[in-house]
């Protein structure tokens, strides 16, 4: 399951993904917020990362205005991995390479069409495994020694 997280910036585009999903049968959880009212993103993308980390959710896809504060959110939670989706290859490249848990998109800086090609590219992908793994490893001990 995915979990779904935005703000007020990223409302419009996260009600076109749950379309995509629904057309495809993938299920999700949305974790908000609801409308276009002004909000806070950090509250989205903590519900996002702690969906993860209960395993109530396999992954997340977070949206706001320009990407950076769901990222920085969500990467204080252990486990996760957000990065940026700003465009198909990203997306692709950041699940094979880094095994991306949490895809966050830039409402402001994509079309509907590639906010569709990114989240179908990261769904798509398998995560490369071999060297990749040592480095997923490095993460979790950069984890498990600094933050406390």
């Amino acid at each position: 399951m995915i979990a779904l997280g935005c703000d007020h910036g990223g409302y419009e585009l996260k009600e076109e993904i749950k379309k995509y999903f629904e057309e495809i049968g993938i299920e999700y959880e949305d974790f908000g917020t609801n409308s276009t009212e002004r909000t806070d993103y950090p509250i989205y993308a903590e519900k996002v990362a702690k969906a993860i980390q209960s395993k109530k959710c396999d992954t997340g896809i977070l949206i706001c205005k320009s990407g950076a504060g769901m990222i920085i959110v969500a990467n204080k939670f252990k486990g996760i991995r957000a990065a940026l989706g700003i465009n198909e290859d990203v997306s692709r490249d950041s699940k094979a390479d880094d095994n991306i848990n949490v895809l966050v998109l830039p409402a402001q800086y994509v079309t509907k069409s590639d906010a569709i090609a990114s989240v179908r590219a990261w769904i798509g992908t398998e995560f490369k495994t071999g060297r990749y793994v040592d480095r997923i490893r490095m993460i979790e001990n950069i984890e498990k020694n600094e933050m406390k």
